[in-house]
């Protein structure tokens, strides 16, 4: 194609599509370019770990009694996040416990200086008092660490000589994060490292024994509901849906299309999002971007149902949702259905008219105040205290070698006692 030819058609394109996909465009060809995806991948090359080179390492028993110091390798967090708020009430609950803890971060890129970075969680999880330093400066002086997510325990297994306790806190099968392919398989390999796996919910222990083979103690989701809770300030209108466009998993996409499939139905009733703000949302919405935790409850109590959508593990927002008297709907799943059992919980094909019924549904209920009320009802009051207690006592065994504490590593929602049962890594 000519320069002539070749300008006429991005003239022609630029006028029926217009500047936005123009620039899109332009941006996409760069990021090709210059192989921006290479930024993506979470680990430096010499981190990645591969479970047949491992050399098995054994870690002393600690005598019982006294303070255990455990770290916690993380990638640097970021206000907000679900997965790190989950992370530091465990570290939380084994401080409450009279340890002490080390949060190790790994910054893949080097963007951010310790200081700032701790700063960070200081100001988004204040309860939080563990030392926090870089991996860079090693693992010395702790009984046990604990990796986060497949990254860090790549750089776990891959760094650490020093004879610990290797323990991997899983919230999702993350594998499912990625489509099939090498970072697929560099996450599946993450749960062969020999770690003592400790699953959140029944979806992630269930996954890793029929995809990996693997077994893990479990400890149950909970809901913090000293921040989420009915007000009954002023009548309930409206939905809301949680807008995070770069995270597949969470079905923004379907999401909106469901959002203006729903407005086409009932006009009368607001839409509102938060997390991202989004400059083509297609439907007139208020997007509030980035919201508190007491913002967010206060939002929810404001509407009568959310769309809380996960497609790998469930997602917190849904039975923080349902605290607040805002009725989830939540695409239907077996994965998702193992971990929230509330009753008021509206199930739904994860497709847009099937997502749009489900919010058609709930806004069509004749009393809304019953509605929130009863859908306040469900939600479990302990406040993350069981799970926490049970990782605390899990460390606590498996590094003072006590086998009987494992014995009993299921959950107290629904108890189990088959947590290691075929697992030959079963300490019992």
């Amino acid at each position: 194609m000519s320069r002539v030819a070749r300008a006429a058609h991005l003239a022609s394109r630029l006028r029926s599509n217009g500047a936005q996909d123009s620039t899109r465009r332009a941006v996409r060809w760069l990021h090709q370019r210059v192989g921006a995806a290479e930024l993506d991948f979470g680990l430096l090359p010499g981190d990645v770990a591969d479970s047949l080179r491992l050399e098995p390492t054994r870690a002393p028993s600690r005598a019982p009694g006294g303070p255990l110091r455990v770290g916690w390798l993380s990638t640097p967090s970021a206000a907000g996040s679900g997965g790190h708020t989950t992370m530091f009430r465990m570290v939380g609950a084994l401080e409450e416990a009279g340890h002490q803890c080390v949060v190790l971060l790994y910054d893949r890129h080097g963007s951010g200086r310790v200081e700032q970075q701790a700063q960070v969680i200081r100001a988004g999880w204040p309860w939080v008092r563990a030392e926090i330093r870089s991996v860079e400066d090693g693992f010395g002086s702790l009984d046990a660490c604990v990796a986060t997510g497949w990254e860090t325990a790549h750089v776990l297994a891959s760094r650490c000589r020093d004879p610990l306790h290797r323990f991997y806190f899983i919230q999702d099968f993350e594998p499912f994060f990625y489509p099939r392919g090498s970072v697929y398989e560099l996450a599946v390999d993450s749960y062969r490292f020999g770690f003592t796996n400790i699953a959140l919910g029944h979806m992630v222990r269930d996954r890793l024994r029929a995809e990996v083979g693997v077994g893990a103690a479990l400890v149950p989701f909970s809901c913090d509901t000293s921040v989420y809770g009915l007000r009954g300030e002023g009548p309930r209108t409206g939905v809301v849906a949680y807008a995070k466009p770069g995270v597949p998993r969470r079905g923004f996409r379907t999401a909106v299309l469901a959002l203006r499939e729903f407005h086409r139905r009932h006009p009368d009733q607001e839409i509102h999002t938060y997390g991202a703000v989004v400059p083509d949302l297609g439907v007139p919405a208020t997007q509030h971007g980035g919201l508190t935790p007491a913002q967010l409850d206060a939002l929810y109590n404001r509407c009568r149902a959310g769309l809380a959508l996960s497609f790998t593990n469930i997602s917190l927002v849904a039975e923080e949702m349902l605290a607040s008297g805002c009725v989830p709907v939540v695409n239907d799943s077996v994965d998702a259905r193992v971990d929230l059992t509330s009753p008021a919980v509206i199930w739904a094909t994860p497709t847009p008219g099937g997502l749009a019924d489900a919010l058609s549904l709930v806004v069509s209920a004749a009393d809304p105040a019953a509605q929130a009320a009863a859908a306040a009802g469900t939600v479990r009051r302990d406040d993350w205290g069981i799970a926490g207690r049970e990782v605390a006592r899990l460390v606590r065994a498996q590094v003072c070698g006590d086998p009987a504490g494992w014995r009993g590593a299921e959950s107290r929602t629904e108890p189990r006692s088959d947590a290691w049962e075929g697992d030959p890594r079963c300490p019992c």
